[in-house]
């Protein structure tokens, strides 16, 4: 299909209007008064298929524990995560000899006790029921082995090797998301945050109060505090089905009691350290996604299914964009649109993602553990507009090219070095066969952060609960490219 310069011009000033403008247009090119430019529009088939994701960096600051069924597709999704715990630098206790433990029902000073102990896993929102009992079990970290600061930790992490080879666990719970040993009043305030108690040995909290006394560097900073006095809990959900909480912070209190400095009567105050899992120390959450499988099997649609379970797949027809008249065009624009299906309604249904990712297939891993952003040049995001069910990636059209360019300086080179070896030549489609991903990219749900400025600081993996399916698998997509030439004489 061809038209006027002006008719494409009209036609682009109402794509632009209607589709997002967080990818690149600077490149355009479009002049709709010049007598000495052609422009035309091409419609291609673009295929896509799901693919499963076996494991994805596991940088998320939400930590993930429960156990749910996705009531659309029946995939069952489970989490468990272990978390390690820091002081503020340098941080003290009150001097031992203004510290208070019974001695014979006495509060007596010098004494070194801790009262009580417990962990609160703070959660700022959950799926399912608010009354759905669950069972967690909470185990203490092995010492000698740790979550390393310089390791690269996927959510197919087997968190049981960083456990003793006995472990048993230190404590467990029964509970709800709603905590019903707090009234209806202080649920609804402003100041309550939801949390999940769990009441701790008193024992390991005076283990941790008498190393302090021992060597107080031990608590200068996380690493020493993590390797030389405690090296973090594991939690794991054991019983019960359909609760997933996404926990943003855990906290690890020691409760004792002190005398002041100054105040020689025998008034006693009541103490509270605080040990906090913060993105200053790791938390690293373990998924498990079962029968995803008969899900990437399904021709009729392809999914996006988090966390770390399927994405989609697409294949560029990159060759067909340069093929016979276009070959020495250049691409103005090439956008293309992906419609969700509408969800049956369910009470429990998992979200919709908010952000995708476009990125190269052969970038999929190393994109995420090289910490990258999108470039709008070989990786793109857009995000969900809910108006019209879809995401629409504006303008791909340097990805395009980049992608040709490279195949054909890679033929190139490939060829220059046979020849020098005395061998045949290999053809474009012998290269293809090797390089089968050159053209294809896969759509992954992100959460991405930025500056000040607006700019791109951060991309993710998204490890919240969601999954939908996408038009696409047997029925193709569609793909609109503009083209743009000088007229030749």
């Amino acid at each position: 299909m061809h038209l006027s310069s002006k008719a494409v011009s009209t036609w682009l000033f109402a794509l632009l209007l209607v589709t997002a403008c967080d990818d690149n247009t600077a490149d355009l090119g479009i002049n709709a008064e010049s007598d000495e430019i052609s422009n035309s529009i091409t419609t291609y088939d673009v295929t896509t298929r799901s693919h499963k994701m076996d494991a994805v960096v596991a940088n998320s600051t939400i930590s993930y524990l429960g156990s749910i069924t996705d009531p659309e597709t029946g995939s069952d999704i489970t989490a468990d995560f272990a978390a390690q715990f820091y002081t503020f630098e340098d941080y003290k206790f009150p001097a031992q000899e203004f510290m208070l433990g019974d001695v014979n029902g006495t509060a007596t000073r010098g004494i070194i006790q801790c009262d009580s102990c417990e962990v609160r896993l703070y959660f700022d929102d959950f799926y399912g029921d608010d009354n759905n009992p669950m069972k967690l079990e909470v185990y203490e970290l092995r010492n000698d082995k740790f979550l390393e600061e310089t390791e690269t930790y996927y959510t197919d992490i087997d968190l049981t090797q960083f456990l003793p080879e006995d472990a048993k666990p230190i404590a467990s719970r029964v509970f709800t998301p709603k905590d019903y040993n707090v009234d209806d009043t202080n649920l609804s305030g402003t100041k309550y945050n939801s949390n999940l108690r769990v009441m701790l040995p008193q024992s390991l909290g005076q283990r941790i109060m008498e190393k302090y006394y021992q060597n107080p560097e031990n608590f200068s900073d996380s690493y020493h505090f993590i390797r030389n006095v405690f090296p973090g809990l594991y939690f794991k959900i054991t019983g019960g089905q359909g609760t997933m909480l996404a926990v943003y912070v855990g906290t690890l209190n020691l409760f004792y009691r002190y005398a002041d400095e100054n105040d020689t009567s025998s008034k006693i105050n009541n103490g509270l350290t605080r040990l906090a899992a913060t993105p200053e120390v790791i938390q690293s959450t373990h998924f498990t996604n079962e029968n995803v499988e008969k899900l990437v099997e399904d021709a009729t649609c392809t999914y996006l299914k988090t966390p770390a379970g399927i994405c989609t797949e697409m294949t560029l027809p990159i060759d067909e964009i340069f093929a016979g008249q276009h070959a020495n065009d250049s691409i103005s624009l090439a956008t293309i649109t992906l419609t969700r299906y509408n969800k049956p309604q369910d009470k429990y249904q998992l979200g919709t993602p908010g952000t995708l990712l476009m990125v190269r297939k052969q970038d999929m891993q190393t994109f995420f553990t090289e910490h990258r952003v999108s470039d709008n040049r070989t990786c793109y995001t857009t995000t969900f507009a809910s108006n019209y069910n879809t995401y629409t990636f504006a303008n791909i059209c340097r990805l395009i090219s980049y992608c040709k360019h490279e195949k054909d300086d890679a033929l190139k080179r490939t060829n220059e070095e046979r020849r020098q070896e005395g061998l045949e030549e290999m053809t474009e489609a012998e290269w293809m066969a090797e390089h089968p991903d050159w053209n294809r990219v896969v759509l992954i749900p992100v959460i991405t952060s930025t500056n000040t400025s607006g700019a791109q600081v951060s991309v993710t993996h998204d490890l919240s609960l969601n999954s939908i399916r996408l038009v696409g698998g047997d029925t193709k997509i569609k793909m609109q490219v503009v083209y743009s030439k000088f007229y030749q004489e």
